[in-house]
């Protein structure tokens, strides 16, 4: 992987991400809890998002170790349920907002690169700053259609979890939110110990790539 590539993606991906947390806090607070907001995370400065060991330091394990793809994540947005007006729903939608946050992000990249070839057919080519672009805007589509569907995985901390929580028995639902506190262990060890579990995660987003893909290839 050249480095200009690498740059490319760690830019995209850390907008991603901060995209993402941006979501869930900006969600909590139409859903009345203003903690995250307080603490400065309603804005798409990365600095008071970005995590040393997500942001930094996996990414470039990955990359030095050759693993063939680069994922991250950003500091995890404070939020406080108890304010929320309506507990069940609000705690719902506020962790399915940065999915839905990544979603439009994949749809808009999509538009991005749709927008960037026509461009380079009326100039001729697809090289240069336009060749750049149209990069940025295929990882962003791969990046964050990534990133939607693995915290959709009902593993806690990740955002599924939360949907799966509150559609269990009280009882169930005490004993998985407490294991969440393991979870980021299993889910380390299900993408690096279990064979083919990343490329199951990735069939739906293949579909979606192979989706974006077409409609990109209407405009060559």
């Amino acid at each position: 992987m050249q480095v200009v590539q690498v740059v490319l993606i760690i830019v995209v991906l850390i907008f991603s991400v901060v995209v993402h947390e941006v979501a869930h806090a900006w969600q909590a607070r139409r859903e009345g809890d203003d903690t995250a907001e307080r603490l400065g995370r309603i804005t798409l400065n990365p600095l008071p998002h970005l995590d040393l060991i997500g942001s930094f330091l996996v990414p470039a394990a990955l990359y030095v170790t050759h693993a063939g793809f680069l994922f991250g994540w950003a500091k995890p947005v404070p939020v406080n349920p108890a304010n929320y007006r309506d507990f069940r729903g609000g705690d719902i939608r506020v962790s399915l907002a940065g999915i839905v946050a990544n979603l439009g992000l994949a749809v808009l990249s999509t538009l991005a690169a749709a927008l960037i070839v026509m461009a380079g057919n009326a100039v001729g080519s697809l090289g240069g700053v336009t060749g750049v672009l149209f990069q940025m805007a295929q990882y962003g589509i791969a990046i964050n259609l990534v990133l939607a569907f693995f915290n959709l995985i009902p593993i806690p901390p990740l955002d599924g979890s939360h949907v799966l929580f509150h559609l269990l028995p009280p009882s169930a639902a005490i004993r998985y939110h407490k294991a969440g506190r393991y979870g980021i262990l299993v889910v380390a060890a299900l993408l690096f110990l279990v064979p083919g579990f990343f490329d199951m995660l990735l069939t739906p987003v293949t579909w979606l790539l192979g989706l974006a893909d077409s409609f990109i290839r209407l405009w060559i």
